[in-house]
């Protein structure tokens, strides 16, 4: 499709159910996942809800012992895998290319079959509750429990094929933003120039790229274990239930990193323009992010202290555990740098970003206190867990994408989010948050054990539940003002400037929103901070040729096609073989047409 710059019409001009079903635009991608992703969000704050109103008071009546495992067992994997990954992937799919002067992903099309994949999997995940009960044994699976024995029915054949689905969505993204981060940088945009936000993206992506891998194989060993009678994980015959712990660990902890990493990228952002100076050590940050990740293939058997690894494996890994925090502490000692001495202005992106400096160094405490092992023997399968998890992952993930929520909501849509509203959300989070989850760190050193639907009276467990119960409808009514927030914002016509913060990297450099093809001329960097070096130092960026013409990408509906195919093939596997077969035979149709399809 060959345009000029003058009529390519931008984001939103394209109108039309069809054209959001086929579009290849990395822009509309990123709002396709960022919709679905804050769908799953809000279903898993449901679940988080109901558990919560389950275990307010003693004896609770509220949900039986099996639904109450599919509850906290879908809460996690929604969360986790339907809510803030995906999140993280709708800003990589928005602001990789914008920040880094390119028009679109290296393979438009791969990104599009990426949400197709997603999305498919993410339903398969849901309709469980429907077709037969959710998974109940918990995010981590451990074996036995996912035996045909322990756990019969279809529960946790959802589990698998809704992961493999999940996964190889993942994967492809991953390699589509690393081939785009190292291929497709403007003009004097080196490796060192990059900004922080796309160094952690880049980070991610490898770490997907090697994790995913082994989850897979263990994924796959487990539905031949389920389906065809082999014995990987059952000690009855000869197998390893700790060999899946192994596997699982090996994905499940670098997992941790995938999600919080690109939370620490947006802070990395809004912090500087908030505080009106360059960020305080880029490559120190820089660096430390890569250490996180490589270290975080070398701490996996923490999980396992009380699994009987022995003396040696239990220095080693305890001693990596304790070295991992030095990285995460230059991160926080740098973003500090950049407050100290900053023209700070308080916007609502700005509290969602001081927030998780505070909350994820108390989770980054509480995880330290783990790599010792007496300590991590007493508080095991607690409370206590649960708390450091969340301060990690709600305190640090879910606040920081809040913060590129508010941050870069005017560049997405022409429209500023209310201010007002939004720092009553973040109040309702940050009161809320810390109401329903520092409790818990009580009720663990007390022996309240994970997983427990429900407790007699005189445990004393009752009153920190109750006001955990209490923090988490707290937040509820927090993401209530947030839609709200979000429903009359979209009402309003666009009104936002190109650069409404005085923003450094290049996205601010286009149109609120921004063209179809990102920029009329790709701009050339000449700094770290490309936008405030060409302002001190009037550098302009010339005009586009009157015409210029500019090749993007089609429309294509072979991704959606593609997708659905891989969707029937994972019913298949629930099901019946014949709808595998039908699932094979569109696929093959989807990639023979692909490779014939014109992108010009």
């Amino acid at each position: 499709m060959a345009t000029t710059a003058g009529t390519l019409p931008a984001v939103g001009a394209h109108s039309g159910l069809w054209s959001w079903l086929t579009t290849v635009d990395h822009k509309r991608i990123g709002a396709l996942y960022g919709v679905s992703a804050m769908a799953f969000f809000i279903m898993g704050g449901i679940e988080a809800i109901l558990i919560r109103t389950q275990l307010a008071v003693p004896n609770g009546t509220v949900l039986e012992a099996d639904r109450f495992n599919q509850l906290f067992t879908m809460h996690a994997l929604t969360m986790i895998f339907l809510g803030v990954m995906p999140l993280g992937a709708a800003f990589f799919n928005w602001f990789v290319p914008l920040q880094i002067g390119a028009r679109d992903v290296a393979f438009p099309r791969l990104n599009a079959l990426s949400y197709w994949v997603f999305i498919g999997g993410g339903l398969l995940f849901v309709s469980s509750f429907i077709f037969g009960g959710a998974p109940n044994a918990g995010w981590f699976a451990y074996a036995p429990l996912t035996s045909e024995r322990m756990s019969p029915g279809s529960g946790m054949d959802f589990y698998v094929v809704g992961l493999l689905m999940l996964g190889l969505s993942s994967l492809i993204a991953a390699l589509n933003f690393a081939v785009t981060i190292i291929n497709m940088r403007a003009p004097g945009m080196t490796m060192m120039r990059l900004p922080v936000f796309i160094w952690m993206t880049l980070v991610v992506a490898f770490l997907l790229i090697l994790s995913l891998p082994v989850l897979t194989v263990a994924l796959i060993q487990l539905l031949f274990d389920r389906s065809f009678t082999t014995h990987f994980f059952s000690p009855e015959e000869g197998g390893n239930p700790i060999l899946w712990q192994h596997l699982f660990w090996v994905f499940g902890h670098p997992e941790v990193y995938i999600l919080i990493l690109p939370s620490f990228g947006i802070i990395s952002e809004v912090l500087p323009v908030f505080s009106r100076k360059p960020l305080f050590g880029y490559a120190a940050v820089v660096f430390a992010g890569v250490s996180i990740a490589v270290l975080g293939f070398a701490v996996w058997s923490h999980h396992m202290f009380t699994t009987g690894l022995g003396t040696v494996p239990q220095i080693v890994f305890s001693a990596s555990t304790m070295a991992i925090a030095v990285p995460t502490g230059v991160k926080i000692f740098n973003w500090l740098g950049t407050l100290y001495g900053g023209n700070i202005r308080f916007t609502t992106a700005m509290y969602f970003a001081v927030s998780v400096i505070v909350l994820f160094t108390i989770g980054g405490v509480t995880g330290v206190m783990h790599a010792t092992v007496p300590v991590d023997t007493q508080q095991q399968d607690t409370y206590f867990i649960v708390a450091h998890l969340h301060y990690v992952l709600f305190g640090g993930s879910i606040m920081g994408i809040f913060s590129g929520v508010y941050y870069w909501f005017p560049k997405m849509t022409g429209r500023f989010l209310h201010e007002g509203l939004g720092k009553l959300h973040f109040w309702l989070f940050f009161i809320g948050m810390n109401l329903t989850f520092f409790p818990m760190h009580f009720l663990g050193v007390g022996g309240m054990p994970r997983r427990i639907y429900t407790y007699d009276a005189d445990l004393g467990f009752d009153t920190w539940n109750m006001v955990a119960t209490i923090g988490a409808y707290i937040i509820a009514v927090g993401m209530l003002a947030f839609l709200w927030n979000f429903v009359r914002t979209m009402r309003q016509a666009p009104s936002a400037p190109n650069d409404p913060w005085g923003g450094a990297t290049l996205e601010w450099a286009t149109s609120s929103p921004p063209p179809e093809h990102d920029f009329d001329v790709v701009p050339e960097v000449h700094d770290r901070d490309p936008l405030w070096y060409n302002r001190d130092h009037g550098v302009t960026t010339p005009a586009a040729p009157a015409h210029l013409h500019i090749h993007m990408p089609p429309p294509s509906y072979y991704p959606l096609v593609l997708g659905g195919a891989l969707l029937l093939m994972g019913i298949g596997v629930l099901s019946h073989l014949a709808v595998t077969a039908l699932g094979v035979v569109i696929a093959i149709y989807a990639v023979w047409a692909w490779t014939l399809e014109p992108t010009d």
